[in-house]
């Protein structure tokens, strides 16, 4: 039996990529005794055969908690004597080094092109933001030579570390998690257009109020958000726009609210600002909509242009301009069987190609490869 322990420190217990997807999948490996660290203060449970460890609620303050929160989840890992730990932050890159110098086996699961994104960390002082972009880069170049394995979300951040010890695990949707049986082109009430995810500025969230805002001049809608805005007082600037009296603000959502919001959706929105760690992304909302049967309004970016060629389920628009995301949402009221056989082959993409089965399978191997390692060690 081998104990395997992911840790993290910024994601919630019940993140959808790291506990819905990777724990639970490995958890149902006969040969796997899996355990997730997190900080929360929410208290250990188990859970679909996940043992779930919380190292306490972290102090106020990212710099802060991210120190404290090393110490503790070192602490808590290394009592589960592991055979390997898989960590999910880029705070966590030094504690993934002292762990592999302590001779565990470690994986680093790299979600985001970090170094790049550090650019739009508000929290982070402007001043500080160049050298710890360049602080970043250097761990994990050193991470990359010294981890026993990298597991990276897109093709191109994986191109960043070691082709021998590198996995691309998608964050592709379950496949039936989502679907929508059923769905019709028309339905009662007034129409909704969909957006579930983080609510930042560089995530368009600005233009698509402004966007609602210009469609119900011509169409009755509303634009429904499910997320967290940040930063603070982001709220307070699209509040004061005239589109937001078409807004539904639906606050966090649980995974049954996701699917509840999309089932009642013409369309899901992703029109992300045109930064380079965002444009070559692969949005697991954009996959999630097509999941749903939904089309997909996305920014026009020659990544997602290539990705979606055979699928034929979104439309493409310049997504700083509001006026083009409006008239794509309205081109999906006034052509709904149109838009609905956008939605059945987005939906089909992902049964065949897009889902988390296919991408599971790259994680066993992932753990095959350095437990087998170990083994001849």
């Amino acid at each position: 039996m081998h104990t395997l322990v992911h840790v993290t420190i910024g994601h919630l217990r019940f993140d959808t990529r790291i506990f819905v997807k990777e724990c639970s999948t490995l958890a149902t490996e006969p040969d796997f005794d899996v355990h997730l660290v997190v900080a929360d203060g929410e208290g250990g449970q188990r859970n679909s055969n996940v043992t779930i460890h919380d190292a306490g609620r972290l102090p106020g303050g990212r710099l802060r908690g991210a120190v404290v929160g090393n110490w503790r989840v070192w602490t808590s890992a290394r009592n589960l004597r592991p055979d390997v730990v898989h960590f999910h932050d880029p705070e966590l890159v030094l504690l993934g080094l002292a762990l592999r110098l302590a001779g565990n086996r470690v994986i680093y699961d790299v979600h985001e092109d970090y170094p790049n994104q550090v650019a739009y960390r508000h929290w982070i002082p402007r001043p500080l933001r160049r050298p710890v972009a360049v602080a970043l880069s250097f761990a994990e170049r050193l991470g990359g030579a010294l981890f026993d394995g990298v597991v990276a979300v897109t093709p191109r951040i994986a191109r960043r570390f070691p082709a021998g010890k590198t996995w691309v695990v998608n964050n592709f949707p379950i496949r039936k998690e989502l679907r929508i049986e059923g769905r019709c082109a028309e339905t009662e009430g007034t129409p909704t257009f969909a957006y579930v995810g983080g609510l930042f500025p560089v995530r368009g969230t600005r233009e698509m109020v402004e966007a609602i805002g210009l469609l119900v001049q011509r169409r009755p809608a509303l634009l429904e958000l499910g997320g967290v805005f940040v930063p603070d007082g982001f709220r307070d600037e699209l509040e004061s726009l005239q589109g937001w009296g078409a807004v539904r603000y639906l606050g966090f959502l649980a995974r049954p609210q996701v699917k509840a919001v999309l089932g009642r959706a013409r369309a899901g929105l992703v029109v992300l600002h045109p930064v380079d760690n965002l444009k070559n992304a692969y949005p697991v909302k954009m996959f999630e909509y097509m999941a749903a049967g939904l089309p997909v309004i996305a920014s026009d970016f020659p990544v997602w242009r290539d990705l979606l060629a055979n699928a034929d389920c979104a439309l493409f628009v310049d997504p700083l301009d509001p006026r083009q995301i409006a008239e794509a949402m309205l081109w999906i009221l006034e052509h709904p069987k149109e838009a609905e056989e956008m939605g059945s082959r987005g939906q089909e993409a992902v049964e065949h190609r897009f889902n988390w089965s296919r991408e599971a399978v790259k994680l066993g191997e992932a753990y095959r490869s350095v437990l087998a390692v170990e083994g001849q060690g």
